[in-house]
């Protein structure tokens, strides 16, 4: 796959990344302390059409065996939720992804509610075809991201345990 749109500059560079990193940690624990009341919902107010909801995603390290939490967009599809490997249209998957192919039986935080036990699958590629444009919808930048890198970006199902 390759890109169909010009990445932007400095994409790249390695404070990016160190930026979604370090915005993620400071995420995580607004979101545990106010039970989701704050950081359950990405891109509030003017120009945005609906806010997008926002899940913890517990994850072990596969190689340091570290527990770690990632704050990530979801779609919900009925009893599963749906997250997104995009990483902003890296060139790389994100950690969390590896992670959780290594060890897929994980736990999520949604606004209101502690824990939910989910085992992760990386989507088929008729159940991707077929998520895709809802997520797109719920995110145009996903459409973007993918556009800027020449990796397919997973789409991730987490399945109620």
């Amino acid at each position: 796959m390759t890109p169909v749109k010009e990445r932007p500059d400095g994409l790249d560079k390695p404070i990016v990344g160190k930026l979604i990193k370090y915005g993620a940690r400071a995420h995580v624990p607004v979101f545990r302390l106010t039970n989701g009341r704050i950081g359950s919902k990405w891109r509030i107010g003017a120009g945005w059409k609906k806010p997008v909801p926002t899940l913890l995603l517990d994850h072990v390290g596969r190689k340091s065996g570290t527990q770690f939490t990632t704050p990530l967009l979801y779609l919900a599809d009925g009893p599963r939720l749906v997250i997104v490997a995009s990483q902003g249209g890296l060139p790389k998957n994100p950690q969390w992804f590896h992670n959780l192919v290594a060890t897929p039986d994980t736990v999520v935080a949604l606004r209101g509610e502690r824990r939910r036990e989910v085992r992760a699958r990386v989507a088929t590629p008729e159940e991707r075809a077929a998520l895709w444009p809802r997520l797109v919808e719920i995110y145009a930048d996903f459409e973007s991201y993918q556009a800027w890198t020449e990796r397919e970006i997973p789409v991730v199902i987490l399945d109620p345990r």
